[in-house]
């Protein structure tokens, strides 16, 4: 067996690492990973072939390679790596996880870091059990920040990433219904988020919390935190000012006050906006590089943008759903639409037990708020929707059958659902 120092030294000749074997990078690392319908350890030897400086696997039953390191698991020594790499290097970690917004405060906060900082940050939605992995081997000598996402799905998983990635700070964005039948319910939610406290308690490290969210400060109540929001008690206040529909905000830090106009839309955004503006504040960022880099960000894959088709205004906010999550994105949206609107919702997965209430809760607010012309899309809300006045689709196929014979022009058009169910293809027909 070899151990993870063989492996390191490997690594840093080169600081690249690769898992799928038709997609090499010259002189990597490649670990053999295993899933349900994969297995890497079969690819090993083409891995090496296609460029690969060594493949870590987990078969004995391959034959011996100058080249090939057996261990007993190939994630484990990826995840085992990745620590190791991460307590060599100087890099301060932020790991950053939440309901809703994880994404968008990252990039927001990586955007006004490197402002000062060498700054890196994980890319896409790589914070599972082997995206956080990946996203600490990008750590080089000379990288003096990394903002690390970690999502989960059931309890226990924050605090496996926590004790891999290590953090130095904290943040939970927000605790909301996702993920409910992975977790047990929102009591699991709570308990599963909160591990990312709990390191940080335990190791001495600090939070940085929304002082608006009060469960989120009772969380926090005993360990070392910084806080932001809109309660002039917390050491960097804001104010929203505008959203019409892209929002405005001002912010206060140690008594120097700034205007920032954003590209972002929905008033939720708020909170993710304050979260960098108070983790730049506290690194030393200076005011003017903080307020660049939140007015230049823009949102990207299907999240909060604002897209002007020729033929209508449509929000994008696709890239997933939750309980918490739809509910904003309806509400904000009822703030900015014209008078002609459309809403085209999709499922909301993985709810279990709780999917038809949550469902049924979504088409109550819809109905509260009086909006007249709504898509339904998914088997979800069709077990709850018995009414005529809207339209409900089973799939984002048949949808698209009907926006095919059926023009939609001259509407304010807001696009939500789960990533499973795609309601993004809709787009080209809008």
């Amino acid at each position: 067996m070899n151990t993870i120092e063989e492996i390191y030294a490997r690594f840093r000749q080169h600081m690249r690492v690769s898992t799928d074997s038709r997609r090499i990078e010259k002189a990597s690392v490649f670990f053999a990973l295993k899933g349900e319908n994969f297995n890497g350890n079969k690819f090993a030897l083409t891995a090496i072939e296609n460029g690969a400086c060594c493949a870590v696997v987990d078969d004995p039953s391959l034959p011996q390679h100058p080249q090939i390191f057996l261990v007993n698991d190939a994630l484990a020594a990826l995840q085992q790596l990745a620590n190791h790499h991460r307590k060599q290097m100087k890099a301060t970690i932020i790991g950053i996880t939440g309901s809703n917004g994880k994404t968008t405060s990252k990039e927001l906060i990586a955007s006004v870091l490197m402002k000062k900082y060498n700054t890196i940050y994980t890319q896409g939605n790589l914070n599972n059990h082997i995206g956080v992995p990946l996203s600490l081997l990008r750590i080089k000598p000379e990288t003096e920040m990394a903002v690390i996402e970690m999502g989960a799905n059931h309890q226990g998983e924050i605090a496996r990433l926590s004790r891999i990635a290590a953090p130095d700070f904290g943040m939970i964005t927000n605790i909301g219904k996702a993920h409910l039948e992975g977790f047990g319910g929102i009591t699991g939610v709570i308990n599963g988020k909160s591990e990312l406290y709990a390191y940080i308690d335990d190791f001495g490290g600090k939070l940085f919390v929304n002082a608006d969210n009060d469960l989120l400060m009772t969380l926090s109540a005993n360990i070392d935190r910084f806080t932001f929001g809109q309660s002039r008690q917390a050491d960097v206040y804001g104010e929203l000012v505008a959203s019409d529909p892209f929002l405005a905000f001002v912010w206060d830090y140690q008594n120097k006050q700034s205007f920032v106009q954003t590209q972002l839309i929905g008033n939720y955004n708020f909170e993710n906006l304050m979260a960098a503006t108070a983790i730049g504040s506290y690194f030393g960022v200076a005011e003017e590089a903080i307020n660049e880099a939140l007015a230049a960000y823009q949102s990207q894959n299907s999240r909060s943008q604002l897209v002007e088709t020729g033929k209508n205004r449509v929000v994008m906010d696709a890239y997933n759903a939750n309980p918490t999550s739809m509910a904003a994105s309806i509400t904000n949206f009822d703030k900015i639409c014209g008078k002609r609107s459309l809403l085209i919702l999709g499922d909301m997965l993985e709810l279990g037990e709780e999917s038809a209430h949550e469902h049924a809760q979504i088409l109550k607010l819809l109905t509260d708020l009086d909006f007249k012309k709504v898509i339904l899309v998914g088997p979800h809300f069709g077990n709850v929707y018995q009414g005529d006045d809207w339209l409900h689709f089973n799939n984002t196929e048949q949808l698209l059958d009907y926006l095919r014979e059926n023009t939609i022009s001259g509407y304010d058009i807001l696009l939500k659902g789960s990533r499973g169910i795609q309601i993004e293809k809709c787009l080209p027909f809008l």
